[in-house]
């Protein structure tokens, strides 16, 4: 399905500046969908927005359906009167640097746990009816309780992975979950409640976005965490031992990124029991996620025509192998449980004429990505003139280095292509391709907010395979001006994405 011309930003909600050390759902990111429709941008794209774990990477979360409650505003929840105005005054002040991941974690957690503790006392009936609603709804059917659940047992067992549990635990144990569920009653009912103000302010800020003709463009990996709610409750629905340990585990073979492929970990997916069930479990997934974002960007897309299957226990990821994905049977199965799908195919890397025939026999936007341009070939399909109209242009992702750190550490022909591509220097290589993914003819175009900034190395999101320094870029002052909206949207206007 072809999208309206249009454009956006890339900012994951942490990212957002404020003083409470990492950004979150509240005035900020209010502002920041007026910051969008002054610009004449329509589309803000986020990273997956579920709790994250140890490496605090939105790529591996303890549940594919769970918000992260960090992202919980504390001003927001002041003004339900749910903090009391002393309580704001303690909070920890943090600069606007990089996120400080541990004490930002125990601060928020200290604060959400004295929201819990005097629930009773200070929401108002409003807020206790729509928290009844919450608990009640259907969209937290199937995944509510159990996510609780695992996360009151994982404090219980002082943080270990669920596989290392007590085995009656470990194996979902119909009498043992019972008895957890009632020993554990009040850090489950702390969880719920951390769920529901999550989806409260999110669902605020949705609203938000969508009265000034904003869509949210949410994010969803192909693979889940091992350690991961998701992976504890349906084990059938992965390639696992009796003992829950994976048979074998996701990565990518060597690439752009890494010359010994990506060792990502995740377990892989009985893809024929899924089938066996309809994959309704993909189902449901992909529907909770449709009902936080208007449009889902699906991670690692090549993966449903084929995965690459490294062996548990390898060191690295160059002894995988390719192995089948669901294919067309998947995608036939989501239209008839979901309907329409509004999705953008993740169509990097080793991408073959099956996967781009998977691609294209659903309708689905591939991803040009503006970085790859320039390798000299006049059949690159990144390069502009070779974008489909149904694709989505970015100047880079959040993995890549922002765009000035790509062009400080690019080679002499590299940056001499871009020149001539042009015709005129560059004075500034962001604003540059900014430029020529505008006047992209791909209906969609994201830019990465570090670019609109210029930054270099210091706005970098993401350095795959490193296992540390990650996710911790803020917006940091004099962080965006009226000038920088008026250049965007100018560029918005000239090239036919202005809002009609």
């Amino acid at each position: 399905m072809r999208h309206p011309r249009s454009s956006g930003l890339l900012l994951h909600p942490t990212s957002l500046p404020g003083p409470f050390g990492i950004g979150d759902l509240g005035p900020m990111a209010h502002s920041f969908a007026d910051f969008l429709a002054l610009s004449g941008q329509t589309l803000w794209q986020v990273l997956p927005l579920g709790p994250t774990s140890f490496g605090d990477s939105p790529y591996q979360c303890l549940s594919s359906f769970a918000g992260n409650p960090n992202m919980v505003s504390p001003e927001v929840l002041a003004e339900a009167g749910l903090v009391t105005a002393d309580e704001l005054a303690a909070y920890p002040r943090f600069d606007d640097g990089r996120i400080r991941f541990g004490p930002v974690i125990e601060a928020k957690q200290a604060l959400l746990r004295n929201v819990h503790r005097h629930w009773d006392a200070r929401a108002s009936q409003t807020m206790k009816d729509r928290f009844a609603r919450f608990v009640r709804g259907r969209a937290q059917a199937g995944w509510l309780d159990d996510f609780a659940l695992f996360m009151a047992l994982k404090a219980a067992h002082q943080g270990a992975p669920w596989p290392q549990w007590p085995a009656a635990l470990r194996d979902r144990d119909h009498g043992a979950l019972e008895d957890a569920r009632r020993r554990l009653g009040h850090d489950i009912g702390f969880h719920v409640l951390c769920q529901f103000l999550f989806r409260d302010q999110w669902d605020a800020l949705r609203q938000r976005a969508s009265l000034e003709g904003i869509r949210l463009v949410g994010d969803i990996p192909i693979f889940v965490a091992y350690d991961s709610a998701d992976v504890w409750r349906d084990r059938a629905m992965f390639q696992l031992d009796d003992q829950g340990r994976p048979k074998a585990v996701a990565g990518v073979p060597p690439d752009y990124f890494s010359r010994t492929g990506q060792l990502w970990g995740n377990p892989l997916y009985d893809w024929q029991a899924m089938a066996d069930d309809d994959y309704q479990w993909w189902a449901r997934r992909l529907g909770h996620a449709l009902s936080l974002c208007d449009i889902l960007r699906l991670d690692h897309f090549r993966g449903f025509e084929a995965y690459w299957a490294v062996p548990a226990g390898a060191p690295t990821a160059e002894s995988g192998a390719w192995e089948p994905g669901p294919g067309q049977a998947f995608f036939d199965a989501m239209r008839r449980h979901l309907g329409h799908l509004p999705l953008i195919a993740e169509d990097l890397g080793v991408i073959t004429p099956p996967v781009a025939a998977l691609r294209d026999d659903n309708d689905l936007p591939g991803m040009r990505i503006l970085q790859f341009a320039w390798d000299g070939k006049a059949t690159n399909d990144f390069l502009p003139h070779r974008h489909a109209p149904q694709s989505v242009v970015y100047t880079g992702t959040h993995d890549n280095a922002t765009t000035r750190g790509w062009w400080q550490g690019a080679g002499q022909d590299e940056r001499k292509r871009v020149v001539a591509y042009l015709g005129k220097p560059v004075d500034d290589p962001a604003w540059a391709l900014i430029e020529l993914g505008m006047r992209s003819p791909a209906d969609q175009v994201i830019i990465p907010l570090q670019d609109l900034l210029s930054l270099g190395d210091e706005g970098r999101m993401n350095l795959p395979g490193a296992a540390e320094g990650n996710w911790g870029w803020r917006l940091g002052q004099p962080g965006l001006s009226e000038a920088i909206a008026v250049r965007l949207g100018d560029l918005a206007r000239t090239y036919g994405r202005w809002p009609a």
